[in-house]
C-alpha cells in the first residue's frame, strides 16, 4: 500500500495509471473510465488523533429503471415528461485500516452525468484524509468547487461522499447510524407515496391502498393537481371511503397550484382530515406557504426540492411549514441534513424527509419528535437488504452504518465508474 508521500510522487495532478490487475475494471458493456489517482498531503496536518486515512474511493453511475412510467401533476400540466428512470451517484471508499462506507446521491429526469462528472473532479482531494473529519471534509469539497456554488448538482455531488463517510464511521462504532447519532426511537412512522400517482386509475390506486396497508405500512399519500380540482376531490373521496377514517391520509400537489387555487383546493380537503397538504405552491414561496399555512386548519409540508440548508432557512424563517421535508442527498448529505434538523426542532417543526428511506430511516430516528419516513420500493433493487415494516413504522436495522450493501443488479445498470487511490 501506498503512503500519502509516495503516492504524491507517483501521481500529479491529471495523471492517470492503468488499474491493478487484482482489481479489473467493472465493464457490464458500458464505457467504463477507470482511474488510479492520488493527490498530495492534505492541507489539513494529522496530528496524534488521525488513527486512519482514506486510501481508495469507486464512484458508479447507476441508471434505475422504472417499470411504469410515472406522473405526477408536473406532467399534467406540461412542465416535464413521465419519469422513466432515476440516475445514482454512488460512493463507496475504504481506508489504509481496512473500513469501508457507502453513500448516494441521485437525480431524476437530469443532472446524473453532472453529478457523477462534478464527483470525479472532487474524489482525488479526499486520498490520504482522516476519514472522522467528516466536518471539515465537506467544507473541503465544497470549497473545491466553489464556482459552481453551494446548493444543487455541486452539493448533491458532494452529499454521496458525505453519506459514505458516515456510513463509515459507524461501521467502524460497530453501530447503525441511528444509534451513532443518538436515537430517539428505533421505529418511525412510514407512509406510502408510490401506489398513489396520478397515471394510475382510481381502482389502482385503491388497490395499492389495500396492499401498503396489508403489508404493515402506517400511511398513504395520494397526488393532487389535476387541471380540474374536482377530479382530485372525486379521487380523494373514493380513496377516503376505501381506507376508512382511521387511516392516516396526505396529499401532494407538487408545486402545480397558483396561490388562490392553493387557497380554495386547501379549504375544500378540510374535510378529508389530511396529516398534511404537500407542496401545494412553488418551492421557493415561502410567503405564499406561509400564509396558507396560517389560514389552514390542514398542516402544510414542504422543502423536498430545495438543496441547501440556506433556501430551508427561509422557509422556517417565513413560518412557511408546519412540516419540514428535507432530502439528505439534495441538501449536501447527512453533514448538511443535522444542521436543519436542529433548526426545524428549534422552531417545533415536525419533520417528514423525502424519498431515500434507506438514509431517511436513521435521521428520522434521531429526531426529537415524533417523525414520518416515506416509503418507497423503486430502489429495492439497488440493494441485498430490505427494510422492516410492521404496525405502520418502519424498523430501524441492527446492521452497522445505513445497513445496505449494493446488489449485483446495481452493478449491472452501472454505466460508468471511477477509482481513485489504492485499496488496501
Amino acid at each position: 500500500m501506498l503512503d500519502v508521500d509516495q503516492s504524491s510522487t507517483l501521481a500529479s495532478e491529471g495523471e492517470r495509471q492503468a488499474p491493478s490487475p487484482e482489481r479489473p475494471p467493472h465493464t457490464q458493456g458500458h464505457d467504463v473510465v477507470t482511474t488510479t489517482q492520488t493527490t498530495a498531503n492534505a492541507a489539513h496536518t494529522a496530528g496524534d488523533a488521525t488513527l486512519d486515512r482514506i486510501s481508495w474511493i469507486k464512484l458508479s453511475s447507476v441508471t434505475l429503471p422504472l417499470a411504469t412510467p410515472v406522473s405526477d401533476a408536473k406532467v399534467l400540466t406540461g412542465r416535464q415528461k413521465p419519469m422513466t428512470e432515476v440516475a445514482f451517484l454512488f460512493v463507496e471508499l475504504a481506508t489504509e485500516a481496512g473500513h469501508e462506507g457507502v453513500g448516494f446521491s441521485y437525480s431524476k429526469r437530469a443532472g446524473g452525468p453532472g453529478q457523477f462528472a462534478h464527483a470525479k473532479e472532487l474524489a482525488p482531494d479526499l486520498i490520504g484524509e482522516d476519514p472522522s473529519d467528516i466536518g471539515r471534509l465537506w467544507t473541503k469539497l465544497c470549497w473545491a468547487g466553489a464556482s459552481v456554488g453551494r446548493s444543487g448538482l455541486a452539493t448533491q455531488a458532494i452529499a454521496a461522499f458525505d453519506i459514505a463517510l458516515w456510513d463509515l464511521k459507524a461501521k467502524r462504532a460497530g453501530l447503525p447510524l441511528a444509534k451513532l447519532l443518538g436515537a430517539h426511537r428505533d421505529s418511525v412512522r412510514c407512509y406510502n407515496t408510490s401506489g398513489g400517482f396520478l397515471h394510475s386509475p382510481t381502482e389502482e390506486v385503491l388497490e395499492n391502498a389495500t396492499a401498503s396497508l396489508a403489508s404493515g405500512i402506517g400511511g398513504l399519500k395520494i397526488k393532487v393537481g389535476h387541471p380540474d380540482g374536482k377530479q382530485d376531490l372525486r379521487r380523494l373521496t373514493s380513496v377516503r371511503e376505501h381506507i376508512g377514517d382511521d387511516v392516516p391520509l396526505m396529499v401532494d400537489a407538487n408545486q402545480q397550484w397558483d396561490r388562490p387555487t392553493a387557497q380554495r383546493m386547501g379549504r375544500a380537503l378540510e374535510e378529508f382530515g389530511l396529516v398534511w397538504i404537500e407542496e401545494p405552491l412553488d418551492a421557493y414561496d415561502a410567503q405564499g406557504h406561509a400564509a396558507l399555512a396560517a389560514s389552514l386548519d390542514t398542516p402544510v409540508a414542504t422543502g423536498e426540492m430545495l438543496a441547501s440548508v440556506a433556501e430551508h432557512w427561509e422557509l422556517i424563517r417565513a413560518g412557511a411549514a408546519d412540516i419540514i421535508q428535507p432530502d439528505a442527498p439534495r441538501i449536501g448529505g447527512i453533514t448538511q441534513f443535522l444542521k436543519l434538523a436542529a433548526l426545524a426542532d428549534l422552531h417545533h417543526l415536525q419533520l417528514a424527509p423525502h424519498y431515500a428511506m434507506e438514509i431517511h430511516l436513521h435521521l428520522a430516528a434521531a429526531y426529537p419528535s415524533e417523525p414520518w419516513v416515506e416509503h418507497f420500493d423503486w430502489l429495492e433493487p439497488l440493494f441485498n437488504e430490505r427494510m422492516h415494516i410492521s404496525d405502520g413504522r418502519m424498523h430501524v436495522p441492527s446492521r452497522p452504518g445505513l445497513g445496505i450493501t449494493l446488489s449485483e443488479q446495481a452493478r449491472a445498470w452501472t454505466r460508468a465508474e471511477c477509482e481513485v487511490g489504492k485499496r488496501a
